[in-house]
């Protein structure tokens, strides 16, 4: 039995999140990831200007007579969500948690894609897989995504974005478009004591290769302004929260907070980089600014590129 307010709670994003889906994103989910592949509908003679290509000699054999495969559009997709619930998501100056932010996030995909008549599944990682839901059809299964996003409680507080891209290609057979939700934010060795390194772009750049070579990715990247620049408030004290390592900075120091903002602003560059190196398209959101417009900006960006292609 699901407690009254964790229902309600559920219940309220459901109703923001849909009335968002048919009010601005009615059309454009189908415009941008409609499906792309073809499928395999049946057998039939072959008739004069068919493909020759497509003849099934197989049964042109047993038969004696031509016969040609039919295909049609592969019109129904399955929508994999990854979720990043390690430490650093539960992170937030202004407005809202990364992590609630993730979850709004995950919830208008997965009403959007419900809308397609698409399935819809769910991966929740920290530095190791925790919670998998396989893609599957329904208002009932993306009320548990919902539900799973908005309340999962992680075992652990790293991150490891390999290693949910790995787990996705092993559960996985069919072609999926996949949303990677995440603060792109990993502690490699060694790392300074004002910022956060990125993640390990070496491992991070192989297994986002391989996944978009065989899905359709697309990054949504989470970050906090604090994490970009720091006010001027004296003595403080910042602690990594996927390792606990602490460290005291003076913010009155104007050379303390440049290079805080500039090794930020390289960060976030290298971010950019890594993403364009692989063609992962990417969503770049803030937790101090309404998300619709940029999820709008991004679908009516992909429509256009996809106009133009074909």
């Amino acid at each position: 039995m699901i407690p009254k307010d964790v229902f309600q709670k559920v219940r309220r994003i459901q109703i923001t999140t849909s009335r968002m889906v048919t009010d601005v994103f009615a059309g454009q989910y189908h415009s941008v990831f409609k499906g792309r592949g073809m499928e395999f509908d049946e057998v039939r003679e072959y008739q004069p200007g068919d493909d020759i290509r497509s003849i099934d000699w197989n049964v042109t054999a047993r038969t004696g007579r031509p016969h040609i495969k039919k295909y049609v559009e592969e019109r129904e997709l399955s929508v994999m969500i990854l979720v990043d619930a390690s430490a650093s998501c539960q992170f937030a100056t202004v407005n809202q948690l990364k992590s609630r932010l993730a979850a709004e996030i995950a919830s208008l995909l997965a009403f959007s894609a419900i809308r397609n008549n698409d399935k819809v599944g769910l991966v929740i990682f920290t530095d190791r897989v925790e919670k998998y839901l396989p893609a599957r059809k329904g208002l009932k299964n993306v009320l548990r995504v919902v539900r799973e996003v908005l309340y999962f409680q992680p075992r652990r507080p790293g991150t490891d974005i390999t290693e949910a891209l790995e787990f996705l290609s092993k559960v996985t057979t069919r072609r999926c478009v996949v949303f990677v939700i995440s603060d792109f934010l990993e502690p490699p060795a060694p790392k300074s004591e004002l910022v956060t390194a990125s993640v390990d772009t070496t491992s991070l750049r192989t297994a986002l290769s391989i996944a978009d070579r065989r899905h359709d990715v697309i990054a949504v990247t989470l970050t906090d302004p604090r994490e970009k620049d720091l006010p001027d408030c004296g003595l403080i004290t910042i602690e990594d929260a996927e390792t606990g390592e602490q460290a005291v900075v003076d913010t009155s120091e104007k050379r303390v907070r440049e290079i805080y903002r500039q090794e930020a602003s390289s960060r976030l560059q290298r971010r950019n980089r890594l993403f364009a190196s692989v063609g992962v398209d990417h969503i770049e959101l803030t937790t101090d600014a309404p998300y619709l417009n940029e999820m709008v900006k991004f679908f009516l960006k992909r429509r256009r590129r996809l106009r133009h292609a074909s």
